[in-house]
């Protein structure tokens, strides 16, 4: 009686794996490692204008253009001066922990994310700050105004209570008025934040999702357990897109709601031996979505993989069957 009481509880706590569809795999095109990032860590990609813009959590003063032109990539920085960050309603204990990491490894404002509209304007995530420098193709950067409401908000539904688990990453609409960030873990969830009248602010409430839980890692990874994390965030014809790094999916969402409407695999690509990193490190971090496919950017951790590539890789996948607005 006993083993079975056993059974139905764990049952209960485990999740109907079983029951979930396997997703559509997404193919593989290209791959390109990323030269010229000296401190590797790449954790953010946006399309701007006519290239891929990549940034580094390592670097506090930089962000990169990917030259295309070879099938090694070259990241040409331009650099940046970013004014003193706005304090952010965190709490003394995790400001203090971020301050001692960036001390240690580099990269006190810690950019998780990149993301840009019509205009050219290039904005960063800095995680340890929870806020948003924008960087201006012909003027200084800037922090923006973001509502502190946002952050509190955020915590009381159970995000950004945890250090190296707050803002991993950022999306804009094309005409600037519309912010998301993703919070990456331990709660995982949307936030966004409206311009109105050179304001940024909550309409109706910053927080779009929170979820815990944990899930499955792919079968190559031994099926172990972890939370439920965001590690990358895109826009893309009125949809959010989220990168799951420890699913391996990337997962279409409504921009108002952040319901998930489908979710597309590419574990099947990225778990083959020549691509497998050691355990914790070559994990899927950026993410940028076009009509034609997703770009997926790789922060090895200056870490080499299976074939022995050791620098920063940016994955490029073709567009699901039908596209990215496929219902089925």
């Amino acid at each position: 009686m006993r083993q079975l009481l056993g059974a139905l509880l764990l049952a209960s706590v485990m999740p109907a794996f079983a029951d979930t569809p396997a997703l559509e795999e997404l193919k593989l095109l290209s791959e390109h490692p990323v030269a010229g990032m000296d401190t590797g860590n790449l954790s953010g990609l946006a399309w701007c204008g006519d290239a891929l813009w990549a940034v580094s959590d390592r670097d506090d003063d930089r962000l990169y253009r990917l030259d295309a032109s070879a099938p090694i990539w070259q990241a040409e920085a331009e650099s940046f001066v970013a004014p003193p960050a706005p304090v952010m309603p965190l709490p003394w204990g995790l400001r203090m922990r971020a301050w001692v990491s960036g001390l240690v490894r580099g990269g006190h404002l810690d950019f998780e994310g990149i993301a840009c509209d019509a205009k050219g304007n290039r904005y960063l995530v800095s995680e340890s700050r929870a806020a948003v420098l924008q960087v201006p193709p012909a003027a200084d950067a800037q922090w923006l105004a973001l509502p502190e409401g946002m952050v509190r908000q955020a915590r009381a539904s159970g995000m950004l209570l945890h250090f190296n688990s707050l803002l991993e990453g950022i999306a804009i609409d094309p005409a600037g008025e519309r912010l998301w960030l993703a919070a990456e873990k331990e709660r995982r969830g949307l936030l966004v934040v409206h311009h109105r009248n050179a304001t940024w602010r909550c309409e109706g409430g910053c927080v779009l999702l929170s979820e815990g839980g944990q899930e499955q890692s792919p079968a190559a990874l031994g099926g172990s357990l972890a939370p439920v994390d965001f590690s990358g965030l895109a826009f893309h014809q009125d949809k959010l897109f989220t990168l799951e790094r420890q699913a391996h999916r990337i997962c279409r969402r409504t921009a108002e709601s952040g319901d998930v409407e489908r979710c597309w695999s590419f574990a099947a690509e990225a778990l083959t031996d020549e691509r497998r990193y050691p355990l914790h490190y070559g994990v899927a971090e950026a993410l940028a979505i076009d009509a034609d496919g997703a770009w997926v950017g790789v922060d090895n951790g200056g870490h080499a993989r299976g074939d022995g590539e050791n620098r920063p890789v940016v994955w490029r996948f073709t567009a699901p069957a039908g596209g990215w607005g496929a219902t089925q």
